[in-house]
């Protein structure tokens, strides 16, 4: 593996919250509130996963491969779309080296539920191995919208390897 076949993508994702829906982060439903406003289910860790690999292989973005303008992908589990990306990462024999993410918001609490929201992950990208797939959280001590439990941001930062 030379340097020049690594490549290193960035994705960040934010919603707002919204009543009356499921909160699902990394594909895990969590009790809470509200879920999050979104043409799919809005499960923000994912979508900036998703962005960081998309980038990394220079695929494009989550808005360019699966529009929101397009009905097929309303309601949608992000976790599929995620399944979709892995699957054209494996057409193009592209390695997932590691992913590190980091889920911004006050609340809910996420660490009770990292490790499966790891396994969900690694399943949707063909059991990954989860030694690969980091899942962190923090707050913003209450400043900005996320400290004023106006929604949830989420980043990620993924490295890849081209065969």
């Amino acid at each position: 593996m030379g340097y020049s076949s690594l490549r290193i993508g960035i994705g960040y994702d934010v919603h707002p919250f919204a009543a009356g829906r499921e909160l699902v982060l990394g594909g895990e439903r969590l009790p809470f509130r509200a879920g999050l406003a979104g043409h799919s289910d809005a499960d923000v860790l994912v979508h900036a996963i998703i962005d960081s690999l998309l980038g990394a292989a220079a695929l494009g973005d989550i808005g360019k491969l699966f529009p929101e303008t397009d009905e097929k992908y309303r309601g949608i589990s992000s976790l599929d779309l995620l399944r979709e990306v892995g699957d054209r990462f494996s057409e193009r024999s592209i390695a997932i080296i590691n992913i590190d993410s980091i889920v911004i918001c006050e609340e809910p609490k996420i660490a009770p539920h990292v490790d499966r929201m790891r396994s969900n992950i690694s399943a949707a990208l063909g059991d990954l191995d989860r030694g690969r797939i980091s899942i962190k959280a923090t707050t913003t001590e209450r400043l900005g919208f996320v400290g004023r439990g106006e929604g949830i941001a989420a980043q990620a930062v993924s490295l890849i390897c081209l065969s």
